[in-house]
């Protein structure tokens, strides 16, 4: 079970805990108006290092090559807007190699969102374009449900078949504050089927229906 979180901590401080306390260490990314919070935050914590990259299609590669190499998690962060549209092609080669890898990318506040007001780094569809290259799609609507959101994204990325998973959070969200106490389960990859189960289902339909009418002791 994660801790409590102490009262006045924002979202941001919430999720660079959360991510430090699951055995995250380090981050990739690039730095941008719309994920300076959480970037703070992690650096307020100063227990995940983060790498800064030139572009956001390299970032998502060194999340994709440190997930393969050490077997964990691979943690990245971009932007709004054309920044996570330049993350889509190394993610989609990410998904094609079934990554442990979770994307976190931000949106503009969410009084903004779709309602075309030409906000800055605003683009229409970004949930779709996310979808096409994630094995799932998670959205942070408000302060209460961000951790929890957090852990059932990365429970997808880890869960087989493994694959990156994209995580939006709008700015407003991110320095929104975390209400007491925030307690969330650590996440956990979903059990597949046994050999033995497996094998089951694949016996002959007619055995399977003689099998009903066995009695037992």
């Amino acid at each position: 079970m994660i801790k409590d979180t102490p009262k006045q901590e924002t979202v941001s401080d919430g999720i660079a805990k959360y991510l430090s306390e699951v055995g995250v260490r380090v981050m990739f990314g690039v730095i941008s108006i719309h994920n300076m919070p959480i970037l703070d935050a992690i650096a307020r914590q100063n227990i995940i290092r983060f790498v800064p990259t030139r572009g956001e299609a390299g970032a998502i590669n060194m999340a994709d090559a440190y997930s393969r190499v050490s077997g964990n998690l691979g943690v990245c962060i971009t932007s709004t807007g054309t920044a996570a549209g330049n993350a889509a092609g190394s993610q989609l080669e990410a998904l094609t190699a079934e990554s442990r890898l979770l994307h976190i990318t931000t949106q503009i506040d969410t009084k903004f969102l779709d309602g075309n007001s030409s906000a800055i780094h605003s683009v229409p569809n970004q949930p779709d374009m996310l979808k096409s290259i994630s094995k799932a799609y998670f959205f942070i609507n408000s302060p209460k449900t961000a951790i929890e959101t957090l852990s059932n994204a990365i429970s997808s990325a880890i869960s087989p078949p493994s694959g990156p998973v994209s995580l939006e959070i709008p700015i407003d969200i991110q320095l929104g504050q975390l209400e007491r106490p925030v307690q969330s389960e650590m996440p956990k990859a979903k059990e597949i089927p046994s050999i033995e189960a497996l094998e089951w289902l694949h016996r002959p339909m007619g055995e399977l229906q003689s099998m009903k009418t066995i009695k037992h002791p």
